[in-house]
């Protein structure tokens, strides 16, 4: 199990948001610890907050009173109702907040069920209550939890990094910014590349593409990265989301510096001429493009074909998962260039276009993508299909604190005040 304590001056927002999410059925109000109750057990934010009211108004001088605490178990963990609370209540009481006033939600949204915890770092007295080595404590508390409710222990996961998960993209999830975040922050660990192509065409495999973009303040130009989901089609499926939300290592910066390492690291490997000869090996056999690009995947390799409306191809990039690195086919040679497969399979495309009705993607197409993830992939591709075991141990777990969540708290306090001023007019 991991937790997650975020802090905000906003305690209003942090109710709101929870409450959000009970209104929308997509949680609820598990339980309640020395908060005032209502006459029908239904609470209200405003009902929430008047219990932290008399705590904020004799704080002294702590910025941010408000705490946000989510507990996260394993996706494989069965955690009942009466789990959670009693979960919640230890690790308040381990974490010296047992005597403060506090509100346990359990949240449904996604397929990862857990619980989110709102209090207040500040006793009666507005003292604040010592967070000292608060992330040791945190954990080990969660380590017995771990231990006590028989939960799959999170350090296990931590030490073994070949678990970790990295599946394609569901655009029709909610939590769209983890999902993107578990694969952007782990390719650069596992793969090699040389360019932006080549970073897209292994995205590619997991419904995202990166995109530059540029910008001018005080005369000089900045360079940024813009990740974008995608469906099934290789089309735009959602918001562009900023590199930088997901880390350093996302970011341009670190991957040009990546592309410069892969460069080097690879001007002396045998990958690439291992790669070669599986290629020209599967050419000789291949009748076209889809029995090509099948045979290639049985031997671990994915081939990523990009093609204008025209049906011509413009780009053709393998990945090899068994040296896990990704070749632009103009690198292998010029037989292995995107000219080269167009003359060999210009009259198969033109066929397969013209009994397509496909919608035009505003993004660079990857042809024949159904085909892609209808193949078996490798054994040795088993690091980014493994079953949804260990789901958020690349630091997904981000989109669950209180400053990103995709709700602006101080927005929500602001709608609020606005609609009891209405409220207040409509009276008068």
């Amino acid at each position: 199990m991991i937790a997650k304590i975020g802090r905000s001056s906003n305690l209003y927002g942090a109710l709101a948001y929870n409450q959000m999410k009970v209104q929308k059925e997509k949680g609820q109000i598990l339980f309640t610890s020395r908060m005032i109750e209502t006459p029908n057990g239904i609470y209200s934010t405003a009902d929430l907050a008047r219990s932290f009211e008399p705590f904020l108004l004799a704080n002294r001088n702590t910025e941010k009173p408000a705490l946000h605490i989510s507990l996260n178990p394993d996706p494989h963990d069965n955690v009942s109702d009466d789990k959670f609370i009693a979960m919640a209540q230890q690790y308040m009481q381990g974490m010296g907040y047992a005597e403060q006033p506090f509100a346990v939600f359990k949240h449904t949204d996604i397929d990862r069920t857990h619980v989110h915890i709102v209090t207040v770092c500040v006793d009666e007295a507005g003292r604040k209550i010592s967070d000292k080595f608060e992330k040791r404590k945190s954990m080990a508390v969660c380590r017995e939890l771990e231990r006590k409710y028989v939960l799959v222990p999170a350090t296990e996961k931590g030490h073994n990094r070949d678990n970790k998960i990295c599946t394609p993209v569901d655009f029709r999830k909610a939590d769209i910014k983890s999902q993107i975040a578990s694969v952007v922050r782990s390719l650069p660990h596992y793969y090699q590349f040389q360019t932006l192509g080549e970073y897209n065409a292994l995205l590619s495999l997991f419904n995202i593409t990166a995109e530059k973009t540029e910008s001018h303040l005080h005369g000089k130009t900045r360079q940024g990265l813009l990740y974008i989901p995608l469906d099934e089609n290789g089309q735009r499926a959602g918001h562009p989301l900023k590199a930088s939300l997901f880390g350093r290592g996302a970011c341009l910066p670190a991957l040009d510096l990546h592309f410069a390492t892969c460069k080097e690291a690879l001007k002396h490997s045998d990958a690439k001429s291992a790669l070669k000869e599986a290629v020209i090996l599967v050419l000789q056999s291949a009748v076209d493009q889809k029995d090509f690009k099948m045979q290639l995947a049985k031997n671990g390799i994915n081939t990523v074909v990009r093609a204008n409306d025209a049906g011509r191809i413009y780009g053709i990039t393998f990945i090899d998962h068994n040296s896990r690195t990704v070749w632009n086919g103009s690198r292998l040679g010029k037989e292995f260039s995107a000219n080269g497969f167009n003359d060999r399979w210009a009259n198969c495309m033109k066929a397969e276009l013209a009994t397509s009705r496909q919608p035009k993607s505003t993004v660079p197409r990857f042809d024949e993508m159904d085909d892609l993830f209808a193949e078996k992939p490798h054994r040795l591709f088993d690091f980014p299909n493994i079953d949804k075991q260990q789901g958020e141990m690349f630091e997904a777990w981000a989109g669950i604190l209180p400053d990103a969540l995709g709700d602006d708290f101080d927005e929500l306090a602001l709608n609020f005040k606005m609609k009891k001023r209405r409220r207040a007019k409509k009276y008068k």
